[in-house]
This record gives structure tokens, sequence and C-alpha cells, in this order.
């Protein structure tokens, strides 16, 4: 999916996880195979590994109760994620960001904390990750000099910032 995706593109997959690590008795019995449980992830892990494979902006669509094997639940999960191709380093040019909300903050998938109402510092990369889908129009993004007074009213409206 990286390989042939477009820098900013999404992918949208679904697949079989459990609600917790699939235990050894279970990933060697032949028949649990076929039925996608003994190779299963847990929820997790499988978010996890799109992350490590370069996937940002991941967010469940569709999660529904499959089936119960031995106490262990099986869900089928449909995830959405986008391709963001990191550039070699970070640059701080003097962008920054002013996350809008709904919640008093969040946090990227690369440990960048965005406070609601309070400019952030960023690099090229946050930069180019943020104006782009899931994240835009959840910030304004600041060029170097810009007042931030002056474009909150021009994004958000008087009075917002």
């Amino acid at each position: 999916m990286w390989r042939i995706l477009k820098d900013h593109g999404r992918i949208v997959v679904s697949d079989i996880v459990a609600d917790r690590a699939v235990p050894p008795e279970l990933k060697v019995n032949v028949h649990l195979w076929g039925e996608c449980v003994s190779g299963a992830l847990s929820e997790d892990e499988f978010l996890a590994e799109l992350e490590k494979a370069g996937f940002y902006g991941l967010a469940v669509l569709e999660k529904s109760f499959w089936k119960e094997v031995e106490g262990y639940d099986f869900y089928s999960v449909t995830v959405r994620g986008f391709k963001f191709q990191k550039s070699a380093g970070c640059v701080y040019l003097g962008h920054r960001a002013l996350y809008l909300g709904p919640y008093a903050s969040v946090m990227d998938e690369e440990g960048h904390l965005f406070p609601r109402g309070q400019t952030i510092e960023i690099c090229t990369d946050t930069l180019a990750k943020l104006s782009h889908e899931p994240y835009a129009g959840s910030f304004v993004l600041l060029e170097p000099g810009t007042d931030v007074r002056q474009a909150c009213a021009v994004a958000c409206g008087p009075g917002c910032c």
C-alpha cells in the first residue's frame, strides 16, 4: 500500500483483530488459520503496524464483533489512514500551528502536543502533514512572522483568538 500510494493519499483497509494478543496454542491451530483467527493481531498491534509502515491520521471507521474463540473476542475493523512521506529531517523556519479544538489538546503520532488556542512552533514536515487530511481545518498554520491575531481573524473569524 505504501509503495503505490501517492503522498497524502488515503487507504481504507479491513481486517480481523483480536481483543488481546492471540496465545500460542491458537496460533498453531491449523483449523483457525482459514478463519483468520490464528494470525490475527490485537487492534492496538494492527494500528501500531500501520503507523510503523508510515501511515498517519489513523481512524477506526467501523468495528463489529465477528466471533469468540476460547474466550478471545475477534472483531472486523475498517481503518482509514493517510500516507505522508517525511523528508530527511526536521527544518524549523518559524512556522507555527494553532489547534482550534474541540478537545483541550491533541497529540500527533510523533508526540507533538497541541493545546487548544496556543501557537506551537513546528518543522516543515509537520507543517506539510497538518495542511492535509485528516488534520486540515483543525489548525491555523502560520507562516514565519505572521501575527496570530490577524491569521485567526482571517481563518476563523473575529474574536476567535
